[in-house]
């Protein structure tokens, strides 16, 4: 009965399902992990870095990890192009906001912005919906630090934390039990590595093989000044994987 209803994105099924986006959906599944963890002091975001192949250069720009103004980031899980498109028009509304209105753009916001974006390419003929999830991770003056999931359909919502991609499901039983609203910065960084060697197959996890980003504050008292999107260092991801490998990760 499917395959008379999969071949449209604009054909329902006697069932009321729009088959194109549900495999869209089911692609980000078999998608590298990436996690995001919201804390008082600010947003921590971590994901698998797939390497394919050793003899592969490894790029010094990140694959899952993009900023997309000083007080946003963004991770991703998915088809890597598909991404790319949606961040440029992400990192376009957000300047163009700015410009417009000399303050920056609302989380939430840019988040509607890109999920219509995402929506209006499940509804017309002749396109596919993208095979892309995004964690985005921002703060903003009216609510403060902020973590949104989106899908391929064009749904979002608001996390204290959440998982993508392989295995989210094992990620997201780890984060219900150990995840603490008032935990540190540093605990969510350490959390956040955790949960990602829970979703790889190997049983040791190397430093290359993570990616973490983080928007926080650099002074106690957040504004829009002191807001920074800020990359894990070499040291500090090859730190918290040996604590991860070593299985002794206070989350405190």
């Amino acid at each position: 009965m499917a395959r008379r209803y999969d071949s449209h994105t604009t054909t329902f099924s006697p069932e009321g399902r729009l088959y194109q986006v549900e495999y869209a959906i089911e692609a980000i599944s078999h998608a590298g992990a990436a996690v995001g963890l919201r804390t008082s002091e600010g947003v921590v975001l971590a994901a698998e870095k797939k390497i394919l192949s050793k003899l592969l250069e490894t790029s010094v720009a990140s694959e899952k990890m993009c900023k997309l103004d000083d007080h946003v980031a963004v991770a991703v899980a998915g088809i890597n192009s598909d991404a790319n498109l949606l961040i440029n028009s992400a990192r376009l509304f957000a300047q163009r906001y700015t410009a417009g209105y000399s303050e920056p753009v609302p989380i939430e916001q840019l988040v509607h912005h890109l999920c219509d974006q995402k929506q209006g390419y499940t509804q017309f003929g002749g396109l596919r919906p993208f095979g892309v999830s995004f964690l985005f991770a921002g703060w903003d003056k009216s609510s403060g630090f902020q973590l949104y999931q989106s899908d391929p359909s064009g749904n979002y919502a608001g996390w204290t934390a959440t998982a993508i991609g392989a295995n989210n499901q094992a990620a997201q039983a780890v984060l219900k039990s150990e995840y603490a609203p008032n935990m540190s910065l540093n605990a969510a960084r350490k959390l956040a590595v955790k949960v990602l060697k829970q979703t790889m197959d190997s049983t040791i996890l190397m430093p290359d093989k993570v990616e973490m980003c983080e928007v926080a504050c650099a002074y106690e008292v957040p504004s829009e000044k002191h807001i920074r999107f800020r990359m894990a260092s070499d040291k500090e991801l090859e730190e918290l994987c040996g604590l991860a490998n070593s299985a002794t990760l206070p989350t405190s």
